[in-house]
């Protein structure tokens, strides 16, 4: 025989202090929860009563409709129950919602598998990260598409930002991958439109301020005494190459092959990772002079230049191997540019990804035409690449604002 019960599920508090209550049913140790629609304060709630307290001003309309929902609830396990004896749980709750509707977690990870062959595997797993933030803040797989709601979404959002500690922009992408996967479900006709809740979510856009460094601060970087063949100078060198060499991103600096450069014409030409596209250009002297630092005598034509990948064969051949190296070695860099940072005293943290914003602003201000930095970059629209000359024009007039009389 299965139980059916109202459970107010306090782990999902809002910002409110509100709560929401859930009809659940056990059956055979099983248990699934169906929304009541309703969202109450712990002290409003009398668990053993099963009823909403009096100090709540609906109270006896709301119990009311409760006993009306929980009534109907067992009229249609009991009917279930008598028709088939050996009834799941599952079949019980499509019974009680009426016309059955998908499993959102259960659509999200076939989803996911369907697209995994035609997306990087960095994009599948950011879309998996937060399908299973979400999963961990529903605390159950059982959640249905018509369970994530307007309200829902808010205190989601209200708790990747004030328990988590998500910035703007996490917060946007969360939520924006949940809604990818409705708009996939409602083109595949698994879901009507109806049910799409994010059109009515507000979502900030971050303002953040793009760091680099300037050029005293790139010559200090430079001149920093370190010791010879320390993993520092090794991040420091890479750092410097990638700002020298048109702002190269991390993985396709650690990936450089010798087949990638061309000695004789101080050209590198390469695959570029992120944006799939070959990339050819010429690099300078202090590039020039880093990557002859790092060369070896009789290497082979597919052997790394610099010497951070040490499994070639997996990093070559998985990407998911790539994608986990690649964190890895970044976040490695990262801990040793801050620490060069902090000693050239740098007003922020310095990450790798700083190079590259070091060497827009940096050719920009040396008067190197925008429509060729963003080339040198890579970017496919030069609106991308403007952003760097909004830097500049930033500066320059904070420049003239620090020294008008």
């Amino acid at each position: 025989m299965a139980s059916v019960k109202l459970i107010l599920r306090t782990h999902q508090v809002d910002q409110t202090g509100h709560s929401p209550l859930y009809i659940r049913i056990i059956k055979d140790r099983k248990t699934k929860f169906i929304t009541a629609g309703v969202k109450l304060k712990e002290n409003e709630w009398d668990e053993a009563k099963q009823k909403v307290k009096k100090n709540h001003s609906n109270s006896a309309r709301m119990n009311a409709a409760l006993s009306q929902k929980i009534a109907d609830a067992e009229g249609q396990v009991a009917d279930m129950e008598r028709k088939v004896k050996t009834v799941s749980v599952k079949k019980l709750k499509e019974a009680i919602k009426g016309k059955e509707v998908p499993n959102f977690f259960e659509y999200a990870r076939k989803r996911l598998e369907k697209i995994k062959s035609t997306v990087s595997y960095s994009t599948y797993r950011a879309y998996t990260s937060q399908v299973d933030k979400f999963e961990k803040y529903m605390g159950t797989k059982d959640v249905y598409f018509d369970e994530i709601t307007v309200a829902l979404l808010n205190d989601y959002k209200f708790h990747l930002g004030d328990t988590l500690g998500n910035g703007d922009t996490t917060q946007r992408l969360s939520i924006i991958v949940l809604g990818t996967i409705f708009r996939d479900a409602i083109r595949e006709e698994v879901i009507p439109e109806t049910m799409f809740p994010f059109s009515k979510i507000t979502l900030k856009i971050s303002s953040s301020k793009r760091l680099f460094l300037n050029k005293v601060q790139i010559d200090a970087l430079t001149n920093l005494k370190l010791i010879e063949g320390k993993k520092a100078m090794m991040w420091r060198d890479l750092f410097l190459f990638s700002i020298y060499a048109g702002g190269l991103r991390f993985s396709d600096v650690i990936e450089m092959q010798y087949s990638n450069y061309n000695e004789a014409e101080h050209k590198i030409n390469k695959h570029i990772r992120k944006t799939g596209r070959v990339h050819q250009f010429k690099i300078g002297k202090v590039a020039i002079d880093i990557l002859e630092k790092y060369k070896k005598e009789n290497a082979n034509h597919d052997d790394f230049i610099f010497p951070v990948i040490v499994d070639k064969k997996g990093y070559l051949e998985s990407e998911a191997k790539r994608y986990f190296q690649t964190a890895a070695f970044n976040k490695l860099a990262n801990w040793h540019l801050k620490k060069l940072g902090t000693k050239i005293k740098l007003p922020f943290d310095l990450s790798f990804h700083l190079s590259r914003h070091s060497f827009a602003t940096n050719a920009l201000n040396n008067g190197m035409r925008i429509e060729h930095v963003s080339k040198l970059m890579d970017h496919r629209d030069i609106s991308t690449t403007q952003v760097y000359a909004k830097i500049i024009s930033e500066e320059l007039d904070k420049a003239v604002d620090n020294y008008i009389f």
